[in-house]
């Protein structure tokens, strides 16, 4: 009953109160953004939902126009702190979150959840083994399970994995409190914002 009818709820509740917050970020760091590279102010990221539905996902742009995809060896997305494609704005939005914020929409058109499993690429899809598709039997989310108790990006992508199916096997209401709670101490730490060096090893 919570994941099929009160979570969608509990998600209008937050994403409704987040949209003030949301608009007065998109004039704050807007002309920040634009500026800096005269690029575009959002990043309308393509990712896979649930039961593998595409959407886009909506952020603010922290690399610089027409950046190259980098990866790492076990296919995911390379996000090291020294990452040439993030420009001075960009940075700062990544170390304190600020990019994820635009993803209320997402919560509001229903193609995310405040809590849930973060969303991975097509081609980051096509690469799961065993289980890990799991975790696309429920909405994506802008916070989850692997990014408050698995050190973020600075977990092995298939670890992270492994906890998002983890979350989806184990979904409840107090489960989603704890992580939504715990987010704000993970943010405000900047824990796991980047990969750490033993998998950059593998781009050298």
């Amino acid at each position: 009953m919570y994941a099929r009818f009160f979570k969608r709820i509990i998600d209008l509740c937050i994403g409704v109160v987040a949209l003030p917050i949301v608009a007065l970020l998109v004039l704050i760091l807007g002309p920040c953004i634009y500026f800096e590279d005269k690029g575009p102010v959002f990043y309308n990221a393509p990712r896979v939902g649930r039961n593998g539905r595409e959407f886009k996902m909506y952020k603010f742009r922290s690399m610089k126009t027409n950046s190259p995809d980098l990866t790492m060896p076990d296919g995911s997305t390379y996000n090291g702190i020294d990452d040439p494609r993030m420009t001075r704005c960009g940075s700062f939005m990544r170390k304190t979150s600020l990019d994820e914020f635009p993803q209320f929409l997402n919560v509001l058109n229903g193609t995310m959840s405040v809590v849930g499993p973060r969303p991975d690429l097509v081609r980051e899809v096509e690469l799961y083994q065993g289980n890990e598709s799991d975790k696309l039997k429920v909405k994506p989310g802008i916070t989850g399970y692997a990014a408050v108790y698995g050190k973020r990006n600075a977990s092995a992508w298939h670890d992270r994995l492994k906890l998002d199916v983890y979350y989806v096997h184990h979904l409840s209401f107090w489960v989603d409190v704890k992580i939504f709670f715990k987010t704000f101490s993970t943010v405000f730490k900047q824990e796991g914002i980047y990969i750490d060096d033993d998998q950059t090893k593998g781009q050298e």
